[in-house]
Parts: structure tokens; C-alpha cells; sequence
């Protein structure tokens, strides 16, 4: 039978819950009660003390402590443990939490450690507005929960009966999934794309596919770069083909479509088979022309649409790229093969585009050669553009040698 884990503050949210439960168990499914209440002493499968201790805190000493965001920040830590715990053991078909800011912000920390694919629902008052701190890069269901938290009335019931149906069918077929997996699919291939890197990866992606992978591509907005990220952490792919680097410039000088500075780590960590290629690297993303800082008033721009502007990175920013991107290839626990187009790094990084630099692409170059001095990481110079045709597919078989060497 499948189980769903009701994650949430038993001790403000006790007669909510307890009607929640009853109403899985009454769609055929059981239920793991997990007390996530920094003050909560309320009976449960997994209690607050438990949740606590998972974080290596005590849950007596929280309180004494009087500090609300350390014990929630506690409480968080533990849920996920918990969870993580739960699913590692067979008892965690799907998670559902109910709550405001706070039990949202616990129950979103926990649900973001588990692999994507498992059924994760919030019932949120915060579900509207910027979400992106409660869905992160897996797939988080949030549903609006119309009504504060604060009982079960005629309104509630539905919000509340909606989902408690909607997660009890989605763990029964994640339970099914997980009994009987599916065989013979290929192996995963993560790549990174952009716009105006879309001709490298399309050929590149047709060639990984002839090869026998089932490619991936995530568009690199931030929210691409730290899904894929996530699943190369995961261990879900069998190689990544990381032509799009581009969001590390926006976290480099401040655009709107950084994913972290976590970005181009996870593969490296893993030891997964990585080509890489600094596609994009021209270039941070900020919204409409308007918006973008009076500071750059000097600078180049390509007003891409409406909503998003380009600005030209400097020879600076670009050396600084370099050494960060060297740094993490060279650290790397798997093989890694760097392209390097050399007559351009995206579709206005060209001869007569408007982003073409030679000097801020020779800067880029240059410290990424020398960051990777004396590493096992290999560079190959293209003497192409990088959305010439051949650069994709070279670059795709490149990564098919790494994964074939390494089986």
C-alpha cells in the first residue's frame, strides 16, 4: 500500500491534520505523521523531539533558547533528514503539507531533497507571488490554499479534500512505479541551452540521440541551471553536456537568471563524464531595458524582447569567469573535455554581431587555459563558432567517448 508523509506543526495545525489523515486512509493510502512544531509535544508517528534530534539539536534546548528562526531553521534540517530517511526506507510514496509562511518554508526545505518524481504538494497561503524559494529545482506541486489554516470550514474542506485526493493517487502510482520499474529506457544525457545557443545544441542533442542517449535540455534561466544541477547530483545522468555556462555570468556580475554559485559543481562532484563549453559567456540577462541599473549605463545592450535585455561582459568579467570555470572543471572526480569556440560564444558573438569582442572572449579563453594548467581536465580549441555546424556533434561524440571509456 502506498504512504503518504503528512508533514507539518501538529501543534497549531492538530485538527487540520487529523482530518487530512482521515481522509487519505479513506482513499486506500497510509499515513506517516511527521511534527515538524518547534513547541509541539503533540503525538505523531515522528515527533518534534525526533525531527530535532535528526537536525542534531535538542528540541528542549530550541525552546529554552527563545530563537524562532534557529529552531525552524533546526526543524527544517530535521525534516528533511526525515524524509530522506523515510523514502530511503520504503515509507514515503508522497509528501502533503499544509501551512502558512513558516510551515511552508519547513516543508518546502524537506520536499527539495527528494529526488524528483516523488509526489510533493504544499497547500499554501504563500502559493502566489515569487514561489521560487518553496519549489527550488524539483517538482513541487504548490496549490493555493484560498483560506488561512485555521480550521476545517465549507471552504477549507474542498481545498483541503482536493488534495488529500490528489496526492493519495499520485503516491499510489509512484508506489506502482517503484514495485515494477520501467526497463530498457536509455541513458540520461543533461545538456544546457540558450536561445542564442539553440543551433550547437539542437545538432548536439540529434547526435546524442543517434547514439543511443535520451537527451535532456534545460534552458538555462537560472531555474534550467539548478535542475540540472539537481539531477546531476542525483546520479541521474550518465554524462552532461554543458554547452550553455551562461548563468554563472549572471551570478558573476548580477543579472536576473543566475542559478547560485553552486552552478557547474554537481556533475564534477559525482564523477560524471562532463564536455563543457563557455556558450553564452557574453552576455547577463536583465529584464525590460528599464530596469537595469543605472551602473551600466556605459555598457552594450541587445534588447532581446520586451523582457529581457543583454549586456556585454567585459574582459574583466570574463577572465574572472574563466578562473571561476577552471577552478570547478579542475576539481572535477570525472573526466571532463572543455570546447572552446574560438570565433564566438553565441549567436551576437559573432563577426558583424553586436556582442562581438575579441578581447573579452580572449580574456575568457585565456584564464580558463590557465586555470586548467596542469589538471586532467582536457581542452580542445575549435576554431569555429560555436553555433557553426560540426560543433554540437563534435562536442556530443566528445561526450560519448567519456562515458564509453568509463563503463
Amino acid at each position: 500500500m502506498a504512504t503518504v508523509v503528512l508533514l507539518g506543526t501538529l501543534d497549531t495545525k492538530g485538527a487540520e491534520y487529523a482530518w487530512l489523515a482521515e481522509r487519505l486512509r479513506g482513499h486506500g493510502v497510509d499515513v506517516v505523521t511527521v511534527d515538524v512544531g518547534p513547541l509541539s509535544d503533540a503525538a505523531a508517528d515522528v515527533t518534534a523531539a525526533e525531527v530535532a534530534r535528526a537536525a542534531g539539536a535538542d528540541l528542549a534546548a530550541l525552546r529554552a533558547a527563545g530563537d524562532r528562526g534557529r529552531a525552524m531553521e533546526a526543524m527544517a534540517a530535521g525534516a528533511a533528514r526525515t524524509v530522506t530517511g523515510l523514502h530511503a526506507a520504503g515509507r514515503l510514496d508522497g509528501v502533503l503539507a499544509v501551512g502558512g509562511s513558516g510551515g511552508t518554508s519547513v516543508a518546502s526545505r524537506a520536499v527539495q531533497e527528494l529526488p524528483v518524481g516523488v509526489p510533493k504538494l504544499l497547500v499554501s497561503t504563500m502559493a502566489a507571488g515569487d514561489v521560487t524559494p518553496y519549489v527550488g529545482a524539483v517538482d513541487v506541486t504548490l496549490m493555493y490554499a484560498v483560506v488561512d489554516v485555521a480550521g476545517i470550514n465549507s471552504l477549507s474542506e474542498q481545498v483541503f479534500g482536493n488534495a488529500a485526493a490528489g496526492v493519495s493517487a499520485m503516491a499510489r502510482e509512484y508506489a506502482r512505479r517503484r514495485a515494477a520499474p520501467a526497463t530498457g529506457h536509455r541513458p540520461l544525457v543533461g545538456l544546457s541551452m540558450f536561445g542564442l545557443t539553440t543551433p550547437a545544441v539542437d545538432e548536439a542533442r540529434e547526435e546524442l540521440d543517434r547514439l543511443g542517449y535520451e537527451p535532456l535540455v534545460f534552458h538555462a534561466t537560472g531555474a534550467g541551471g539548478r535542475t540540472l544541477e539537481k539531477l546531476a547530483g542525483d546520479g541521474r545522468f550518465a554524462g552532461v553536456l554543458d554547452l550553455t555556462t551562461t548563468e554563472l555570468a549572471d551570478d558573476l556580475v548580477g543579472g536576473v537568471l543566475s542559478a547560485g554559485p553552486g552552478r557547474l559543481e554537481a556533475a564534477g562532484a559525482r564523477g560524471v563524464p562532463q564536455v563543457v563549453s563557455p556558450g553564452a559567456l557574453d552576455m547577463v540577462n536583465f529584464g525590460p531595458r528599464a530596469t537595469v541599473p543605472a551602473r551600466f549605463d556605459d555598457r552594450t545592450f541587445v534588447v532581446h524582447n520586451p523582457t529581457v535585455t543583454l549586456m556585454r561582459t567585459t574582459p574583466a568579467e570574463n577572465a574572472e569567469l574563466g578562473r571561476r570555470i577552471g577552478a570547478k572543471l579542475a576539481a572535477a572526480r570525472g573526466p571532463v573535455t572543455v570546447f572552446l569556440p574560438l570565433r564566438g560564444v553565441s549567436g551576437v558573438d559573432r563577426d558583424g554581431g553586436p556582442f562581438r569582442d575579441a578581447e573579452a572572449d580572449a580574456a575568457l579563453f585565456a584564464a580558463l587555459r590557465e586555470a586548467l594548467a596542469g589538471s586532467a581536465v582536457e581542452v580542445v580549441e575549435d576554431d569555429a563558432h560555436i553555433n557553426d555546424p560540426g560543433f554540437g556533434r563534435r562536442a556530443a561524440h566528445r561526450l560519448h567517448e567519456l562515458i564509453t571509456a568509463g563503463r
